[in-house]
């Protein structure tokens, strides 16, 4: 929910907002700080097009912008428990036994050389290489709406392995270089042991080529449906003879009946309607899960396939693996109405800290509205969803 589209009374958006206050003030310590962050989080659900540190000084009624700034510079706390209560709220308001937790990267763009971080790199965001920062999220969504969780700026090598850049830029000493998958590893599994469970994992091609991420999941015993390219290596024993193929080449032998209509999800027009069909992959497995190669077919474009792997139970049906596929595009909702709406991409502070400072005060923000969307649903449909964590809150 955007902040325009708030439908509540004002005494509900007060209320709720104190009781989050009250909720991240551990993360602040000192009261001065509180009251720096709390107006800053104010600035951000304000309708102030850009939420740079002169405009939410402003909007704070403060006549000059080094408490903002300083809130994502100099003062002392800690934006990595600023995003583990983040997460829990998330959690608690929209938890859900069929929740799903997504992986994406995104973008922003940037002028200078200075900004922690940024580099001449590929970004989905504008779909092109730019120069620009990427940023490593993790979302959780379910029939009460979505939220980002865990963020983590990504490093690339001309900054890893440059003491001078890293110094400058605050980067922790201890911090190693890491790709993108592994980032993603350790956001899951950060996630899965604070206590977040979900139905399925989703990702995109990026991630779910990744074989130690889909390696990860599995020890876990956790249900994944995670994109792969069309030529990614697939390798199997088929009548006792070692077969390497890939997945366009396994979606070219199937035969007309294997492929069946079903939907991906609701579109703005209606059900998302594609051709689907699986293939099994794989031995069996002792766990009770299955793999399978699924494949998604443009009903308009028929010559226009996506691929999957799939994990999950044993007896899952192509209907469930469909519409798991569908929900990875919640996390792009997260990131158009954290942009759009709260300046996830207007962040001035060119450190680690400041950009993960940053990042963490707008996944608040937009938890918060995360939160008032989700009573909202909860009111529409006049009882309290029994499976979710807080369903006696």
């Amino acid at each position: 929910m955007a902040v325009a589209e708030w439908a509540g009374t004002l005494v509900d958006w007060k209320g709720s907002l104190e009781v989050l206050k009250e909720r991240l003030a551990p993360a602040f310590g000192r009261s001065e700080t509180r009251k720096s962050a709390s107006a800053f989080i104010e600035g951000l659900l304000s309708p102030a097009e850009r939420k740079t540190g002169w405009m939410l000084a402003e909007q704070a009624g403060l006549s000059r912008p080094y408490r903002i700034q300083s809130l994502l510079g100099r003062s002392r706390w800690s934006a990595d428990l600023l995003r583990d209560i983040v997460r829990d709220y998330v959690w608690e308001a929209l938890g859900d036994r069929d929740g799903v937790l997504v992986v994406d990267d995104t973008g922003f763009v940037k002028k200078g050389a200075h900004s922690v971080g940024v580099a001449r790199q590929y970004s989905g965001t504008a779909g092109r290489i730019e120069n620009c920062q990427i940023g490593v999220f993790l979302s959780y969504a379910s029939r009460f709406g979505q939220a980002l969780i865990d963020r983590q700026l990504y490093l690339p090598k001309s900054w890893a392995f440059d003491p001078e850049r890293r110094a400058k830029a605050g980067v922790p000493e201890d911090l190693e270089f890491a790709t993108k998958p592994a980032m993603a590893r350790e956001m899951v599994a950060r996630t899965l042991d604070g206590g977040v469970s979900c139905a399925w994992v989703l990702a995109d091609a990026a991630y779910g080529s990744d074989h130690r991420f889909r390696r990860m999941l599995e020890e876990r015993g956790q249900a994944y449906v995670l994109a792969i390219r069309s030529n990614h290596t697939l390798r199997f024993v088929d009548d006792w003879t070692l077969v390497q193929s890939d997945p366009a080449t396994l979606a070219d032998d199937l035969e007309a009946d294997r492929w069946h209509s079903l939907a991906a999800g609701e579109g703005a027009k209606g059900p998302r309607l594609y051709d689907w069909a699986r293939i099994p992959f794989g031995e069996a497995r002792e766990d009770g899960f299955e793999r399978w190669v699924l494949v998604r077919r443009s009903q308009a474009e028929p010559t226009k396939l996506a691929y999957y792997f799939a994990y999950a139970p044993a007896g899952t049906s192509l209907t469930d693996l469909a519409g798991a596929a569908g929900l990875r595009w919640t996390i792009e909702e997260c990131f158009l109405r954290a942009k759009d709406d709260l300046g996830l991409d207007h962040c001035e502070a060119r450190s680690w800290h400041g950009w993960h400072r940053h990042v963490s005060l707008v996944m608040a923000a937009a938890a918060f509205l995360a939160r008032l969307s989700a009573d909202q649903r909860r009111a529409a449909f006049s009882k309290w969803d029994k499976t979710s964590p807080n369903a006696a809150a």
